[in-house]
């Protein structure tokens, strides 16, 4: 059976240009996760910036599979906090991992591995399975932040501080993400038609 992973209908079947291409697709997704956070709205009421971080974040996930899509979330964790400005508005440094967001960070990780291992699974091929997917995949990036920031903050203020205010942006980010999926799938089934 053809993997529903997108990244998989097009690696390449020599062991040598795959390796190879599943290294450029975990270095590319890792940038285009930093690109993204570098679009990032401060509150003043949190230390938990809005980003289009998990809009990347899904998409990875889906797009490249478990192992890729966490690799490349893993990289863009540790390309940050070795230095490179790829953290929210253009920050750096292991302290972001210690500070109030550090958990989201690792939430990030955990989404894109859930969000990639369900649609091997093939949960994500049908609409409603992909909504599903991105949604399920978003609220795990809370679970470590929350409990992370809840250190800083306690815990009955960590939900009102790091998730209540961005439903409506991840809502967004969601329908986003899924409308960019049902159409790379719109263009796949194209392709195969025209091919067979």
């Amino acid at each position: 059976m053809a993997s529903p992973v997108y990244a998989d209908l097009v690696r390449p079947a020599s062991p040598p240009l795959a390796r190879l291409f599943d290294a450029a697709l975990v270095a590319g997704f890792s940038l285009l996760i930093a690109l993204s956070a570098q679009v990032a709205i401060y509150l003043p009421f949190t230390p938990v910036p809005v980003t289009l971080q998990t809009l990347a974040i899904l998409l990875t996930g889906c797009l490249l599979g478990s192992g890729r899509g966490a690799l490349a979330a893993a990289a863009y964790v540790v390309e940050g906090s070795l230095g490179l400005p790829f953290f929210s508005g253009g920050t750096a440094g292991i302290a972001h991992l210690f500070g109030p967001t550090g958990g989201y960070l690792v939430g990030c990780v955990a989404a894109a591995y859930l969000a990639g291992a369900l649609a091997e699974r093939g949960l994500a091929v049908r609409p409603a399975g992909l909504l599903l997917t991105l949604c399920v995949a978003d609220l795990v990036i809370y679970i470590p932040g929350l409990a992370w920031l809840g250190i800083f903050t306690g815990a009955g203020r960590a939900v009102a501080l790091g998730f209540l205010p961005f439903l409506v942006g991840d809502a967004l980010k969601v329908a986003v993400a899924w409308s960019i999926l049902l159409a790379a799938a719109l263009v796949t089934v194209r392709m195969r038609n025209r091919s067979a």
